[in-house]
């Protein structure tokens, strides 16, 4: 029976067909037969029966030995393309993260330059990537008719790919490396931002704690409170923050606001102290103005005196102390009233000044009328014996010239000079002590002048011996 025979059979039943048909000369009619078996099995079976049973017969060209080691390096050329683009992203996102740490802190040439080689590198980035992924989306490693050439191809392909990659990924490294210094330094900014605008912020609330203190003790520290406001709109662009108004900005806001308030706050805690100082010193120039006011009637009796007995050139100067005096005392207790004032209303800075100006006008009138009674206690001590002021201003001159001519034949002549000069103008004041009239406070006069000359040469030999030992 041939094989045309056994179509009305197979129809008839299975069993029948596998029975009845003849197998041929070439084994076709067991390649049927083994296909209607495999049909009647369940279909677990049937899965795992049907690859062997076409094993002979599919359309998948196998080229096992080279072929499979070509599919195997092209997977591995692959794979290690993968890595170099994975490696190369991560980099890239790293040094995308350090560009914007120093782009938020850094305005300067050396930071536009970085963002703009980081730019360029991006460029670059983006050309090694496109052939990466054209390499990979060119060729199905996973086919089953891939052809030995197509992966040799596929790996050379995606070799230069990764090569590619890989120097990109030097590139970038380099380029990371060069950004050190503006990274550091960027990153220190960053790093001082949050404790500085922290620190600002608790210096704000000390010095607020420190004015509610104050007031509570009754003082108004209304300048204060003032000054502590004025603050108000500094804190709320440091509560911004730096994204809207820069990291440096931000920094120097936060400095600037940390020195006001704690400048605001020592004040407040002092303030108690001020009072109370201000206080004390209302009381003891008062009193001072008081005193002054007593020795200033004892001027008239000197200058009587100094006008009996001595030349019209040794009080002469004193003639307007009387008046004067009287009238820095007056100045001074109506400033003494201002500054009680103040203080009063709690004017700290007006009342201060005021106390400023009494201290001043008191110690002038201190003076002048001290100098009368010293002048009248130095006249008196001359007359009665000049040789003392005499020999005390000779010594002097002696004492400088000895120093001159130590280690010397012949003294300097810038140190000589002077020292002659001096002598010369000794002599001439104590020849004027001859007349019947002398006038001794010009001999007192030129007698300090001269001390004075010689502790200035005395001076300036030290100084120079100084510097050349």
């Amino acid at each position: 029976m041939t094989a045309t025979h056994a179509k009305p059979q197979a129809r008839a039943g299975a069993s029948s067909a596998v029975s009845d048909v003849p197998v041929s000369r070439h084994g076709r009619g067991r390649g049927v037969g083994d296909v209607l078996l495999l049909m009647l099995l369940p279909v677990p079976l049937l899965a795992a029966a049907l690859p062997a049973a076409f094993a002979g017969g599919g359309t998948r060209r196998w080229f096992g030995g080279r072929g499979e080691g070509q599919r195997a390096e092209a997977q591995a050329a692959k794979d290690a393309a993968a890595e170099a683009f994975y490696e190369l992203d991560t980099a890239q996102r790293d040094l995308q993260i350090s560009i914007e740490t120093i782009t938020a802190v850094d305005s300067s040439p050396a930071a536009r330059n970085a963002v703009d080689g980081f730019a360029a590198l991006g460029r670059r980035i983006d050309e090694a990537s496109h052939t990466y992924i054209t390499a990979v989306d060119a060729h199905d490693l996973d086919r089953d008719d891939l052809e030995p050439s197509v992966a040799s191809r596929a790996r050379s392909e995606l070799s230069a790919a990764k090569d590619e990659l890989l120097r990109v990924k030097v590139e970038l490294d380099r380029f990371a490396a060069g950004l050190g210094p503006l990274l550091g330094t960027a990153e220190t900014q960053l790093a001082r931002l949050a404790p500085a605008v922290e620190r600002a912020r608790q210096a704000l609330l000390a010095a607020s704690n420190a004015l509610d203190a104050v007031r509570a003790s009754g003082l108004r520290a209304d300048d204060l409170a003032a000054r502590l406001a004025a603050l108000a709109p500094e804190l709320t662009k440091l509560n911004q923050g730096a994204g809207r108004h820069g990291v440096p900005e931000t920094l120097q806001r936060a400095d600037q606001v940390l020195r006001d308030a704690e400048a605001v706050r020592a004040e407040a805690s002092q303030l108690p102290e001020r009072a109370a100082e201000i206080d004390k010193r209302l009381v003891t120039l008062r009193t001072r103005a008081q005193a002054l006011t007593t020795r200033s009637a004892s001027v008239e009796p000197v200058l009587s005196e100094l006008r009996r007995r001595f030349s019209a050139a040794c009080w002469q100067d004193l003639q307007p102390v009387p008046e004067q005096a009287a009238v820095n005392v007056r100045q001074a207790e109506e400033k003494l009233k201002e500054a009680a004032k103040a203080r009063d209303e709690q004017r700290w800075a007006d009342a201060t000044s005021r106390l400023s100006t009494v201290r001043a006008l008191l110690n002038a009138t201190d003076e002048a009328v001290s100098a009368a009674g010293d002048r009248l206690q130095r006249l008196d001590a001359v007359a009665k014996d000049p040789q003392q002021e005499i020999q005390r201003t000779r010594f002097a001159i002696r004492d400088a010239q000895r120093l001159a001519m130590a280690g010397r034949h012949t003294p300097e002549p810038r140190h000589a000079q002077p020292l002659d000069d001096a002598v010369a103008r000794l002599d001439q004041a104590v020849t004027a002590l001859e007349g019947r009239h002398p006038d001794y406070w010009h001999f007192l006069t030129v007698t300090e002048g001269v001390r004075q000359t010689a502790a200035r040469v005395v001076s300036e030999i030290r100084e120079e011996r100084g510097a050349g030992a």
